[in-house]
This record gives C-alpha cells, sequence and structure tokens, in this order.
C-alpha cells in the first residue's frame, strides 16, 4: 500500500533527528511519498511565516504527519507553533507513551504508562490580558463586582477554560486506546479539591463515562499527589488521562521515570488526522552537532506506522531501537553509564546502528 505523508523536519536538532527515523521508515521498505514542508524559523526565513498556509494545507490533505521539534521564536507570530498546529488541526488528543527499554538509565524498570492529554484548551487555549492593560482592568473590575474572591489590580490575568464537550471527548478517548490496547486501569488525574468547578467538570465527566467501561478499573488522583505516587510507584498506573496543563508536566515527569525525554514519543490525535512527534524540544544549541538521541523521533515514527496500519513494520521498528539500547554500544551520550562516556555515537550513526537491527528482522521474517 502507498501512503503520502507530510514531514515538518522542524529546527534546532530537529532536521537530524527526523532524517535518522526517515532512514529507518525508508529501510522498512514501506511505499511512502513524503511532502516536505516547513514550520518555525526555515519557514520564516522563506515564506515569511512561522506556519505557512501550505503546511497546514499539506497536513490536512495528507491526514498524518511526522514533525522534527520546534523553536518558536521570542517575540514573534506564535506563543507556540506546537499549540498553533494542534489548535489549527484540532488535533485534541495529545497520546505520550513512557515505556521502560532495557538498558537505558531508568531508576524504575517495567514502567508502562500511557498519558493522555487534553490538547484543546485548559490554560493552553491562550485566553490571557496584561498586567496595567486597559481591558485588563475592567475585567478585574468586572470580576470583583461578581465574585467573591477579588483579584488585585494591577494582574496579569490567564482563563482556564474546561468544557464538557472537550472533556467528554478527551475521556472517551482514553478509555477506548484502554480497551483497544488491553488496558487495565484508566486514572483520572485533577485539582478538584481546589478548582471546583473547572478540574471539578472534568472529574464529573470522566465518572460519568466510566460506568460504560465496567471491565476497565477506574480511579482519580490529586495531581499533586500523582507527583509523589509516580516517583515512589510507577507500577501501579497504567492509563492517565489530564487536562492540557497537567499533562504535560506530567508526561516530562513520566520521561524522567524512563531515562529521559530523548526516549520519549509523542502523538496528536483528531477525528481526521493526526501529527507525530517527540516530546523534546528543539535544542538549538546541538544544532549541526551530530549528538542527539533520535529514539523519540524514531519511536514517535513507529506510533505513526500503527496509525496508519502497518503494525507489523512498527513492531520491527520498535525491537530494533530496543535491540540497540540494550546492547549499549552504538548509542548517544544520554545513554551511556555516564554523560562524558568516550565511547558514545553521534545521532546518525545510532539510527545506522537501528538500520541494521532492521534489517535482521527483515530477514528473519
Amino acid at each position: 500500500m502507498s501512503y503520502r505523508i507530510s514531514l515538518i523536519p522542524g529546527d534546532g536538532i530537529g532536521p537530524e533527528v527526523t532524517d535518522a527515523a526517515r532512514l529507518c521508515i525508508d529501510t522498512l521498505g514501506i511505499d511512502i511519498r513524503w511532502d516536505i514542508v516547513l514550520a518555525g524559523e526555515p519557514a520564516l526565513k522563506q515564506h515569511n511565516s512561522l506556519l505557512p498556509s501550505e503546511t497546514l494545507n499539506s497536513i490536512k490533505k495528507n491526514k498524518v504527519a511526522l514533525k522534527g521539534p520546534i523553536t518558536t521564536p521570542v517575540g514573534s507570530g506564535f506563543r507556540s507553533i506546537n499549540v498553533a498546529l494542534r489548535q489549527e488541526l484540532d488535533l485534541y488528543a495529545c497520546v505520550r507513551p513512557a515505556r521502560y527499554i532495557e538498558g537505558t538509565n531508568s531508576k524504575h524498570p517495567g514502567t508502562d504508562i500511557i498519558i493522555v492529554r487534553e490538547n484543546s484548551e485548559d490554560l493552553y487555549a491562550g485566553v490571557e490580558f496584561k498586567e496595567l492593560d486597559e481591558k485588563t482592568n475592567g475585567l478585574i473590575n468586572y470580576i470583583n463586582g461578581i465574585s467573591e474572591k477579588k483579584v488585585r489590580i494591577p494582574s496579569a490575568i490567564s482563563i482556564k477554560p474546561i468544557s464538557s464537550f472537550a472533556s467528554e471527548r478527551i475521556i472517551r478517548f482514553a478509555f477506548e486506546l484502554a480497551k483497544r490496547e488491553k488496558r487495565r486501569k484508566v486514572s483520572c488525574i485533577h485539582k478538584a479539591n481546589i478548582m471546583k468547578y473547572t478540574d471539578g467538570l472534568f472529574l464529573q465527566i470522566f465518572r460519568e463515562i466510566a460506568k460504560g467501561y465496567p471491565q476497565i478499573e477506574v480511579n482519580d488522583v490529586i495531581v499533586d499527589n500523582l507527583c509523589m505516587q509516580l516517583v515512589l510507584r510507577p507500577h501501579e498506573f497504567d492509563v492517565l488521562v489530564l487536562p492540557n496543563l497537567y499533562g504535560d508536566i506530567i508526561s516530562d515527569l513520566c520521561a524522567g521515570l524512563i531515562g529521559g525525554l530523548g526516549i520519549a514519543p509523542g502523538a496528536n490525535i483528531g477525528e481526521t488526522t493526526a501529527l507525530f512527534e517527540p516530546v523534546h524540544g528543539a535544542a538549538p544549541k546541538y544544532t549541526g552537532k551530530n549528538k542527539v538521541n533520535p529514539t523519540a523521533t524514531i519511536l514517535s515514527a513507529a506510533l505513526m506506522l500503527k496509525h496508519i496500519g502497518e503494525h507489523k513494520k512498527a513492531d520491527i521498528l520498535e525491537k530494533a531501537v530496543a535491540a540497540v539500547i540494550k546492547k549499549g554500544k552504538n548509542v548517544t551520550y544520554d545513554l551511556k553509564p555516564t554523560r562524558t562516556d568516550p565511547g558514545s555515537v553521534g545521532t546518525k550513526e545510532m539510527a545506522e546502528a537501528i538500520v541494521e537491527e532492521i534489517k535482521k528482522e527483515l530477514k528473519n521474517g
């Protein structure tokens, strides 16, 4: 079968890690035609836009995209190009698996958690008002007129919208994912003890939807308590469903449990479109140095292959990555016992080692 997929190299280390992922995918022998489109600093230079319409149109047409990390330039354009992409394409579900791979520096072998993060609202909706602005002061005066709790003047204001619509679709998505992946438990993460109307609504909808999945164990955990429990007992958790901000923070915490952001893949999924990207950022200080770990982007590509139905090839890719990391020879500095290990290899060399493992898997049938 033939596929047409949008490829956004990104900036910083983005082109290096997406090249590594593409090398691995091409070795699998899947017929993919790549539409290479730009976002971030390369797009700004070439199209005078951080997120050109050509890029959005390509993703909308192809329905699937693989993306490298992007740095949002300070002082211009979007608050975050990543957030803008998710909002423009209505990629409401952010899925970030945190799965232990033997050979990493993880302190928690056996960890296997899937974070399901709501992507469209909460504080990341970007509804903010600047301190000392006339409109902000007017908003504060209005709030102080209707609320027992008062807001100081001057203050900056961020609005945290949580809707029934967005809460229901992300929570149902989490349960359906758990059912499809034969997961045992879904945990709702919240701060409803303090934010009774926003997080309280999220928790209420979780409890209602959970009734339709009696075969799946459920519980709810206050987010600060979750942080402690994850560090002490990560094996007690399976699928976590969270509002946007908590999901971002907890996914980084879970990446730490398995050995770091270098091995943390991600997917952003909507009703018709999906975009796959590593959790880590663009690390501009390493640009062009052939130094960073390509695993997160390669595993994001494996998630993409599963999404388009290429499950066998995705399994081969994941096994190849695991084999290279377990052997511990041809891996980047962050996967060595010490970060100054002279035996570490570069981004390209690690990708080439994964390619050799893919060839072995393909040969063994």
